[in-house]
């Protein structure tokens, strides 16, 4: 079992910054890959950015692609998501899982098998 638990959450001004963290209990993320999504009121869960543990190979969503950048920290066992130039429509709830296997879709949703709590990200105009 894999607890996740997001922070760094809040309210920004559009074009500021923000960086989430997801740190992972219960085992380490060696093998697995790791995704950051986002879920806006009324709107389905929409994927960020996945990172691959073991060679770090990053993908990002055309939304947030030159603005984001997700990273991780072996030695915490933390994976990162580092958010500059925010806009309005970057509002959400973030959510950071896990992906046990590697020959899933790996921008969706259902390929995940644990999520965190996530955390508020708001961007005022």
């Amino acid at each position: 079992q894999v607890q996740l638990e997001e922070s760094g959450g809040g309210l920004v001004q559009a074009g500021g910054s923000l960086r989430l963290s997801c740190a992972g209990a219960g085992r380490t993320f060696s093998g697995y890959g790791m995704g950051w999504f986002r879920q806006a009121p009324g709107k389905e869960r929409a994927f960020v950015a996945r990172i691959t543990w073991s060679d770090e190979s990053t993908f990002y969503a055309d939304s947030v692609k030159g603005r984001f950048s997700v990273f991780r920290d072996i030695a915490k066992n933390t994976v990162y998501l580092q958010m500059n130039s925010l806009k309005p429509e970057d509002t959400a709830r973030y959510f950071c899982a896990v992906r046990r296997g590697m020959n899933v879709p790996d921008v969706a949703a259902t390929s995940y098998d644990f999520w965190g709590q996530g955390t508020q990200v708001t961007v005022s105009s």
